[in-house]
């Protein structure tokens, strides 16, 4: 299984960074290339444990919809979504807030595995992997410019 991981240093408080990376309204503004909407669950404000959101995309030319839950939560230090339902065979975004009332350091670990065996692992290795890299990089350069107005 592919792992992604990336670290974000963001000036902001530990609590604020956590709250923006969990708005529903932030990520659509960080995906907004991809189109993404949410649709159904939780469509606005700070998703909280347990609860859902379905998210409706374009990536390879391609709408798509996607539903995810908030499986772990522990304010404000880390939170875990997980895939329901979607075009991967699973996916687990793991988000860590580590700092103090100045600075933030978020530690994103994404790993995902994807369907279709053999060529599932093939699209990993060609293009999937860094396409998801790349996408949670843009969104986090969103969260830390959102989190750094305050």
């Amino acid at each position: 299984m592919p792992i992604i991981q990336l670290h974000t240093y963001i000036n902001a408080p530990v609590q604020r960074c956590f709250d923006v990376a969990r708005d529903i309204d932030i990520h659509v503004a960080s995906t907004k290339h991809t189109g993404e909407q949410a649709i159904a669950g939780r469509t606005s404000g700070l998703i909280e444990s347990g609860e859902t959101v379905t998210w409706r995309a374009k990536h390879f030319g391609i709408w798509q919809n996607l539903t995810s839950k908030i499986t772990d939560f522990n304010f404000p230090v880390f939170f875990a979504d997980e895939m329901v339902a979607g075009a991967f065979k699973s996916f687990r975004h793991e988000h860590y807030f580590t700092g103090d009332d100045k600075q933030t350091i978020m530690r994103d670990e994404f790993t995902f595995e994807s369907p279709l065996g053999l060529l599932g692992k093939l699209a990993n290795w060609l293009f999937l992997k860094k396409y998801m890299n790349n996408l949670l990089l843009k969104r986090n350069l969103v969260i830390k410019e959102m989190a750094e107005k305050g």
